[in-house]
């Protein structure tokens, strides 16, 4: 397998990384991810990530807390994430670095663009956590955000379900597969697989996206490789 994609950026949701015991970190799961990542890595494509929270802490989960300390609590829940898929990874032999848009200089460092094209050009691996360090601002937002700066070939967002459907397929067994689509059909068909704020960032910025089961076999491969899988938005 050759890979299409000399950088991406990978947005894993936290959910995926808890599997099927839906909190918390399955160590199953992580080791399947960080297998596909070896492997992606040792091809020479350069990696970037970001990790949701939400196998920790999702939005205000029914409490009435204040919007923004309840996105602070998840910006802090990636970064649980991120240390345990740099520690995953580092026991694999691959180097990594986790950088935070918070800064927490003795657990990370800061989140600096040109030290992170600098960790590329070292063959490491960059965790991108707490989001943009913004509240009001979602996990998807920010890979969108990183996949700009990083100028990724591809946005691939790995997700628990094989792509992006005209309804919920856990709720309708009708609901209709895209195999393509553009930002435009994202915003304006009101599409929920992506927030209309990381659409419209990577379409002004003509970064493709695909998303894809992360459950598949050898997914995150198979998706570096440009196997046919899962939806892909483009401007096209």
């Amino acid at each position: 397998m050759q890979p299409k994609y000399k950088r991406v950026l990978l947005k894993l949701s936290g959910e995926a990384l808890a599997g099927d015991q839906k909190f918390g970190l399955n160590e199953e799961v992580i080791s399947g991810v960080v297998d596909q990542l070896v492997k992606v890595h040792d091809m020479g494509v350069e990696i970037a990530l970001v990790i949701g929270g939400g196998n920790f802490w999702r939005g205000r989960q029914g409490t009435n807390m204040d919007r923004a300390t309840a996105d602070q609590m998840g910006m802090l829940a990636t970064v649980i994430n991120s240390l345990a898929m740099m520690d995953a990874i580092e026991q694999r032999g691959v180097p990594t670095r986790v950088q935070t848009a918070l800064n927490m200089i003795s657990v990370a460092e800061p989140y600096v663009l040109r030290k992170a094209l600098r960790h590329f050009e070292k063959g490491r691996i960059v965790i991108m956590a707490c989001g943009t360090g913004n509240p009001y601002c979602s996990t998807d937002t920010a890979a969108a955000q990183r996949a700009c700066e990083i100028r990724a070939d591809v946005l691939l967002m790995a997700k628990n379900v094989d792509g992006i459907y005209d309804s919920d397929p856990a709720l309708n067994p009708d609901a209709k597969k895209y195999d393509r689509l553009t930002f435009s059909d994202i915003v304006n068909k009101g599409l929920k697989a992506m927030d209309a704020t990381a659409a419209t960032m990577c379409m002004e910025n003509d970064i493709p996206v695909l998303a894809f089961a992360l459950g598949e076999k050898d997914s995150i491969l198979r998706a570096v490789c440009g196997e046919n899988l899962g939806t892909l938005i483009s401007n096209e």
